[in-house]
């Protein structure tokens, strides 16, 4: 179990976005995290969107695990900031961008992380789902098949990047890489378990599960912050 936070119920502005390309959604966050560092004071922010398809890569991660000529390909790939190996978003999934100030929480990234996963794993619970965690790996599965991924990137404390979880998107795409660099482990979606279910309600309920597990209340924001 991962260890509670103070109670504080600190403000986290929630930005309940569409479909945004990667590279904007890449540029707003730094932007944030840049304005948090020079002003640590600012409002916490969670982003929730889906993604048009592209491949991202962490910082450290390494071409073995793309299936494809990462020279001679028509498929949009980024290497970005983040930790962690290759993995693939597109509509369907739901990915949750924090731009937290750890210092207001705890400064330790384990716990961070741990908390990510707690936020999925409280919102599977509320579909009868019983998210897990596999020791040395990080994410979110369920009957051993990964559904939620999650990648980060943190300066002076303050938290960007996140999670992705599979809600009812095409699987096909996963088909050209290695999912997190994890070859004998499968992914998989909400959808395989809960036909019909959607990015549009399971967003208000890991928005809902966000704000319990890290005790904030969240704003919701009309539009993208400039």
């Amino acid at each position: 179990m991962s260890r509670s936070i103070p109670s504080h119920n600190r403000r986290c502005l929630l930005y309940d976005q569409g479909l945004l390309p990667y590279l904007d959604a890449l540029e707003w966050q730094r932007s944030l995290l840049q304005e948090r560092i020079k002003d640590p004071h600012l409002d916490d922010v969670l982003i929730l969107l889906e993604h048009p398809p592209v491949y991202t890569l962490g910082q450290g991660a390494t071409p073995e695990f793309l299936k494809f000529d990462l020279d001679n390909n028509t498929y949009d790939v980024y290497r970005v900031e983040r930790g962690g190996e290759v993995t693939y978003h597109c509509p369907g999934q739901l990915v949750g961008y924090p731009i937290l100030n750890l210092h207001s929480y705890q400064k330790d990234l384990h716990w961070y992380l741990q908390q990510l996963e707690e936020v999925l794993i409280h919102a599977l619970a509320v579909y009868g789902l019983v998210g897990e965690r596999i020791s040395g790996f990080t994410g979110v599965w369920v009957e051993g098949r990964k559904v939620a991924a999650i990648g980060i990137k943190v300066s002076r404390w303050i938290t960007m990047h996140g999670f992705a979880l599979n809600v009812c998107p095409d699987m096909t795409g996963f088909e050209r890489i290695v999912p997190c660099g994890i070859a004998d482990k499968p992914v998989a979606s909400l959808a395989n378990w809960i036909p019909g279910i959607t990015c549009e309600e399971v967003r208000h309920t890991v928005a809902k599960s966000f704000a319990k597990v890290f005790d904030v209340k969240l704003i919701r924001t009309e539009g993208k912050e400039k």
